[in-house]
Protein backbone atom coordinates (compact mmCIF):
# COMPACT_ATOMS: atom_id res chain seq x y z
CA UNK A 1 0.00 0.00 0.00
CA UNK A 2 1.45 3.61 -0.95
CA UNK A 3 1.44 5.81 2.10
CA UNK A 4 1.97 8.64 0.18
CA UNK A 5 0.26 10.68 -3.12
CA UNK A 6 1.79 10.26 -6.14
CA UNK A 7 1.28 13.20 -8.07
CA UNK A 8 1.21 13.32 -12.01
CA UNK A 9 1.79 17.13 -13.96
CA UNK A 10 -2.53 18.06 -13.20
CA UNK A 11 -2.57 17.16 -9.56
CA UNK A 12 0.94 18.23 -8.56
CA UNK A 13 1.08 21.50 -6.61
CA UNK A 14 1.57 24.41 -8.81
CA UNK A 15 5.17 24.78 -8.04
CA UNK A 16 6.07 21.41 -9.61
CA UNK A 17 4.89 21.31 -12.60
CA UNK A 18 7.21 22.26 -14.75
CA UNK A 19 10.02 20.24 -12.03
CA UNK A 20 7.21 17.17 -13.37
CA UNK A 21 7.65 18.46 -17.05
CA UNK A 22 11.46 18.38 -16.54
CA UNK A 23 11.16 14.65 -15.43
CA UNK A 24 8.54 13.58 -18.33
CA UNK A 25 11.22 15.33 -21.17
CA UNK A 26 14.37 13.78 -19.32
CA UNK A 27 12.85 10.06 -18.50
CA UNK A 28 9.84 9.72 -21.49
CA UNK A 29 7.83 9.33 -18.24
CA UNK A 30 7.41 10.98 -14.82
CA UNK A 31 8.86 8.15 -12.46
CA UNK A 32 6.75 7.23 -9.35
CA UNK A 33 9.15 9.03 -6.92
CA UNK A 34 9.28 12.26 -8.60
CA UNK A 35 5.49 11.74 -8.30
CA UNK A 36 5.89 11.51 -4.95
CA UNK A 37 8.20 14.17 -4.15
CA UNK A 38 6.04 16.62 -6.15
CA UNK A 39 4.23 16.86 -2.58
CA UNK A 40 6.93 19.07 -1.69
CA UNK A 41 8.11 21.03 -4.56
CA UNK A 42 11.13 21.95 -2.55
CA UNK A 43 12.46 18.44 -2.26
CA UNK A 44 11.57 17.30 -6.04
CA UNK A 45 13.81 20.37 -7.08
CA UNK A 46 16.60 19.48 -4.40
CA UNK A 47 16.34 15.60 -5.64
CA UNK A 48 16.79 16.64 -9.09
CA UNK A 49 19.44 18.99 -8.49
CA UNK A 50 21.52 16.61 -6.32
CA UNK A 51 21.24 14.40 -8.87
CA UNK A 52 22.29 16.45 -11.77
CA UNK A 53 25.44 17.42 -9.46
CA UNK A 54 26.10 13.96 -8.64
CA UNK A 55 26.24 12.96 -12.18
CA UNK A 56 28.55 15.94 -12.79
CA UNK A 57 31.20 14.50 -10.26
CA UNK A 58 34.36 13.00 -10.05
CA UNK A 59 32.53 9.87 -10.80
CA UNK A 60 32.74 7.61 -14.21
CA UNK A 61 29.29 5.60 -15.12
CA UNK A 62 30.92 2.38 -13.08
CA UNK A 63 31.78 4.56 -9.86
CA UNK A 64 28.37 6.22 -10.19
CA UNK A 65 26.49 3.08 -10.32
CA UNK A 66 28.59 1.60 -7.24
CA UNK A 67 28.01 4.77 -5.10
CA UNK A 68 24.05 4.74 -5.91
CA UNK A 69 23.70 0.77 -6.08
CA UNK A 70 25.94 0.18 -2.93
CA UNK A 71 23.48 2.60 -0.84
CA UNK A 72 20.26 1.70 -2.31
CA UNK A 73 21.02 -2.34 -0.93
CA UNK A 74 22.69 -0.73 2.26
CA UNK A 75 19.44 1.06 2.78
CA UNK A 76 17.18 -1.80 1.27
CA UNK A 77 15.39 0.33 -1.02
CA UNK A 78 12.79 -1.90 -3.69
CA UNK A 79 12.20 1.01 -5.57
CA UNK A 80 15.61 2.06 -6.26
CA UNK A 81 17.56 -0.99 -6.39
CA UNK A 82 15.63 -2.38 -9.60
CA UNK A 83 15.36 1.67 -10.86
CA UNK A 84 19.31 1.72 -10.65
CA UNK A 85 20.01 -1.83 -12.47
CA UNK A 86 18.05 -0.10 -15.61
CA UNK A 87 19.55 2.93 -15.40
CA UNK A 88 23.63 0.72 -15.11
CA UNK A 89 22.30 -0.80 -18.07
CA UNK A 90 21.18 2.72 -20.08
CA UNK A 91 24.54 3.62 -18.93
CA UNK A 92 26.28 0.34 -20.48
CA UNK A 93 27.89 -0.38 -17.16
CA UNK A 94 28.82 -3.91 -17.16
CA UNK A 95 26.39 -6.49 -15.15
CA UNK A 96 28.62 -8.20 -13.75
CA UNK A 97 29.13 -5.12 -11.76
CA UNK A 98 25.70 -4.40 -10.83
CA UNK A 99 24.73 -8.69 -10.24
CA UNK A 100 27.86 -8.22 -7.27
CA UNK A 101 25.91 -5.13 -6.10
CA UNK A 102 22.75 -6.48 -5.83
CA UNK A 103 24.17 -9.66 -4.05
CA UNK A 104 26.62 -7.60 -2.10
CA UNK A 105 29.30 -9.57 -2.95
CA UNK A 106 32.94 -8.48 -3.78
CA UNK A 107 33.86 -6.41 -6.91
CA UNK A 108 36.60 -7.75 -9.08
CA UNK A 109 37.77 -4.66 -9.47
CA UNK A 110 39.97 -3.60 -7.13
CA UNK A 111 39.53 -0.04 -7.04
CA UNK A 112 35.51 -0.58 -7.31
CA UNK A 113 35.47 -2.56 -4.41
CA UNK A 114 37.88 0.47 -2.56
CA UNK A 115 34.70 2.97 -3.62
CA UNK A 116 31.99 -0.11 -2.24
CA UNK A 117 33.68 -0.34 1.17
CA UNK A 118 34.45 3.43 1.41
CA UNK A 119 30.92 3.86 0.55
CA UNK A 120 29.37 1.21 2.95
CA UNK A 121 31.57 2.81 5.66
CA UNK A 122 30.21 6.19 5.19
CA UNK A 123 26.77 5.11 4.96
CA UNK A 124 27.25 2.69 8.48
CA UNK A 125 28.92 4.51 10.44
CA UNK A 126 27.08 8.03 9.50
CA UNK A 127 30.50 9.60 8.54
CA UNK A 128 32.37 8.63 11.37
CA UNK A 129 35.06 6.78 8.91
CA UNK A 130 38.45 5.65 10.66
CA UNK A 131 41.90 6.69 9.40
CA UNK A 132 42.64 3.73 7.66
CA UNK A 133 39.76 3.52 5.94
CA UNK A 134 40.45 6.75 4.39
CA UNK A 135 44.13 5.52 4.16
CA UNK A 136 42.66 2.43 2.30
CA UNK A 137 40.29 4.44 -0.39
CA UNK A 138 43.35 6.71 -1.26
CA UNK A 139 45.55 3.96 -1.75
CA UNK A 140 43.13 2.45 -4.05
CA UNK A 141 43.76 5.75 -5.93
CA UNK A 142 40.77 8.09 -4.57
CA UNK A 143 41.61 11.27 -3.36
CA UNK A 144 39.74 13.94 -0.97
CA UNK A 145 36.85 14.74 -3.67
CA UNK A 146 35.98 11.19 -4.11
CA UNK A 147 34.61 11.37 -0.28
CA UNK A 148 32.95 14.07 -0.58
CA UNK A 149 31.49 13.01 -3.78
CA UNK A 150 30.04 10.00 -2.20
CA UNK A 151 28.64 12.40 0.35
CA UNK A 152 27.16 13.96 -2.33
CA UNK A 153 25.47 10.57 -3.82
CA UNK A 154 24.30 9.92 0.05
CA UNK A 155 22.54 12.84 0.19
CA UNK A 156 20.51 12.36 -3.08
CA UNK A 157 20.01 8.57 -2.28
CA UNK A 158 18.70 9.23 1.18
CA UNK A 159 16.31 11.24 -0.18
CA UNK A 160 14.81 8.55 -2.50
CA UNK A 161 15.50 6.01 -0.07
CA UNK A 162 13.79 6.97 2.70
CA UNK A 163 11.10 8.72 0.49
CA UNK A 164 10.40 5.28 -0.92
CA UNK A 165 10.21 3.23 2.44
CA UNK A 166 7.65 5.92 3.64
CA UNK A 167 5.39 6.33 0.64
CA UNK A 168 6.42 2.28 -0.68
CA UNK A 169 6.88 3.99 -4.08
CA UNK A 170 5.49 1.11 -6.79
CA UNK A 171 8.44 -0.10 -8.87
CA UNK A 172 8.11 1.82 -12.74
CA UNK A 173 7.25 -0.36 -14.96
CA UNK A 174 10.12 -0.37 -16.98
CA UNK A 175 11.95 -1.52 -14.01
CA UNK A 176 9.65 -4.18 -13.06
CA UNK A 177 12.21 -7.07 -14.78
CA UNK A 178 15.02 -5.99 -12.54
CA UNK A 179 12.97 -6.42 -9.38
CA UNK A 180 14.86 -7.30 -6.26
CA UNK A 181 14.48 -7.70 -2.18
CA UNK A 182 16.81 -8.30 0.22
Amino acid sequence: MTTLKIHNIETAPEESKALLENSQKAYGMIPGLHGVLASSPQILQAYQTLHELFTQSSFNNDELTVVWQTINVEHSCHYCVPAHTGIAKMMKVDDEITDALRNETKLEDEKLEALRTMTLSIVRNRGNVSQSDLDAFYNAGYQEKHVLDIILGLSQKTISNYTNHIANTPVDEAFKKFAWSK
